[in-house]
């Protein structure tokens, strides 16, 4: 799920960095399209949502490749600490955006 909220998040963050860096005008209108629409706040948020998964999730894999929490308690453990802190993060990022 967090891959098609990325990739849907690109295209939708490329076509506003497009639009922002055509003229001042252009600017303007992105920056109002991310401070006023529900729709682009939302497209934003899952887009940073998906990222913060996927950032703190490859940290636990990192830490598992280096040999740690290799067995199935410590592994479970890590697995619902990675989603307790990605769930927090997302809520501040959402608190951010909004």
């Amino acid at each position: 799920m967090t891959g098609v909220a990325l990739f849907f998040g690109a295209i939708f963050m490329v076509y506003i960095l497009g639009l922002s860096l055509e003229s001042p005008e252009g600017f303007a209108q992105a920056s109002e399209m991310l401070q006023e629409s529900f729709l682009a706040k939302l497209i934003a948020w899952g887009l940073v949502s998906a990222l913060l998964y996927h950032f703190f999730a490859g940290i636990k894999h990192l830490i598992m490749d280096a040999g740690y929490c290799e067995e199935l308690e410590s592994g479970r453990l890590a697995a619902k600490t990675t989603l307790i802190v990605a769930a927090v993060a997302i809520l501040l990022a959402g608190v951010w955006i909004w």
